[in-house]
């Protein structure tokens, strides 16, 4: 089948880009919109008290990788354990194993000389736009817990999502569209808990988007079928407005008799949004007007990149129309058995993509007011799991920056000489979180919600801005 029939295949119906909107309209709304809904306090277009410095960033896409990609195998080059390849891990990390050089090769890139696996031709090519963090560690080495506690800085309890803490501190720069999206979320490894906005008020959560495929070439749809959308394709935008209108005026009957968390105003806000949204998210989600060369350049129409790469695309447009916290997610990288096959596939399907966003946004001028990371929850072992396998790592591991306020073209921290342990430049969680809230004007430590009689914040009661890493 040819690539222009592939791209015709997989278009998406207004309706059906609509349908994608499936992190439920109840809890869908935009501070922005309090100015339209006289009578209820509701939170304020930004949290003032979290600012501490000039924004760097207006925005974040987070590439978030499930499953936990293997570090030596992508962008930490360990020569030494080319060396020590079959030998014991020294006592400490295990014993029953050996130690396995990667079996992908690395190369220097750019003027920069970044080291980067062969995994990342497309991605190579950007290496002078890159920032990596070798000395990344966590606490836990379990995926559950390790995802939520990237996601909410917290493991243990309910706590607000790192892009619900933006949407609070930062408020929204387009009434028709959510301030937080998460594209394609996996419903496992925390599920919603990692879009949520925990006791922060609910329209502080993501909108989940399920990017759904309709590609002749697979047959697959979103497993996880989205939710019907409010638009009524019988009735005009008029008609549907008047509908809402008479709901709206029921509300706010309902909460004078009293609406103390806000609820209410809650549902009046997001049935405004999902009713605005009508109007941008459709054409954001729709690729069919899209440039042939820009589709083949993001790898939409090729089978291992297409949904990857409507991904990125998508994050590219809702970036250029305001949404502060996006996140693009990508799992399939718990690479136990079968890595050599397996972890190309898993890369092959995000080079391109990820080589095409950045290209896009430098061209168009976003990437200089925009934060990209990528990342996973942890990394995995330098010795062999099985005969062709890597186990969980989260003592050291990478993870990489790049645009708005970062240093291109660096390597910040390192792990041991075989990539067992962050040595040099230890990054936690809190102190990634604290780097990010920097870079958009936010300081972590003041970036505050009172609940239960405390102030909570994003990175608990620890984290430090990463300077080495700053422009």
């Amino acid at each position: 089948m040819s690539t222009e029939a592939n791209m015709n295949a997989a278009r998406l119906s207004r309706r059906a880009a609509l349908r994608g909107a499936a992190a439920g309209f109840g809890f869908l709304g935009m501070p922005g919109l309090a100015s339209a809904l006289p009578g209820f306090a509701t939170a304020q277009p930004g949290f003032l008290g979290g600012l501490g410095q000039a924004a760097k960033a207006k925005r974040v896409i987070f590439l978030c990788m499930s499953g936990a990609p293997s570090h030596v195998d992508t962008f930490d080059y360990k020569p030494d354990l080319i060396k020590a390849d079959g030998k014991a891990p020294p006592g400490k990390y295990g014993q029953g194993t050996k130690l396995w050089a990667s079996p992908f090769e690395f190369k220097q890139h750019g003027q920069s000389g970044l080291w980067i696996s062969e995994l990342f031709p497309h991605l190579a090519k950007q290496a002078d736009r890159l920032c990596l963090l070798r000395g990344m560690h966590t606490d836990i080495p379990a995926h559950a817990q390790a995802t939520i506690r990237m996601h909410t800085g917290n493991s243990q309890f309910v706590r607000p999502s790192m892009g619900a803490w933006v949407h609070f501190g930062l408020g929204t720069a387009n009434e028709n569209l959510p301030a937080f999206v998460t594209l394609n979320p996996p419903s496992t490894q925390g599920g919603a808990q990692n879009y949520g906005s925990a006791f922060l008020p609910p329209e502080h959560q993501g909108l989940r988007i399920g990017i759904e495929r309709e590609s002749r070439l697979t047959r697959r749809r979103d497993p996880d079928p989205p939710v019907e959308n409010i638009n009524n394709p019988r009735r005009s935008r008029e008609a549907q407005r008047r509908q809402l209108d008479l709901v709206q005026a029921l509300n706010k009957e309902r909460a004078k008799r009293g609406d103390a968390d806000g609820a209410v105003g809650s549902v009046i806000e997001a049935y405004n949004l999902a009713y605005r949204m009508q109007a941008e998210l459709p054409e954001l989600l729709d690729v069919s007007q899209v440039s042939r060369k820009k589709l083949e350049a993001y790898g939409i129409g090729e089978e291992s990149t297409d949904t990857f790469g409507r991904q990125c695309l998508t994050a590219r447009n809702l970036a250029e129309q305001g949404v502060r916290f996006i996140e693009v997610n990508q799992g399939g990288w718990d690479h136990h058995r079968n890595l050599r096959e397996d972890l190309r596939t898993s890369c092959t399907a995000i080079d391109k993509p990820i080589a095409a966003l950045l290209d896009d946004l430098q061209r168009s001028g976003l990437l200089q007011e925009t934060l990209v990371v990528w990342g996973g929850e942890f990394g995995r072992t330098p010795a062999a799991q099985g005969t062709d396998g890597r186990g969980h790592n989260n003592r050291g591991y990478t993870t990489w920056m790049a645009g708005a306020g970062i240093q291109p073209g660096t390597s910040y921290g390192a792990t041991d000489e075989l990539g067992y342990e962050a040595v040099e430049g230890r990054v936690s969680t809190h102190d990634w979180h604290a780097t990010i809230l920097h870079l958009l004007g936010l300081n972590h430590e003041t970036l505050t919600f009172n609940h239960a009689g405390r102030d909570f914040r994003l990175t608990d009661v620890s984290g430090e801005v990463i300077r080495g890493v700053l422009a």
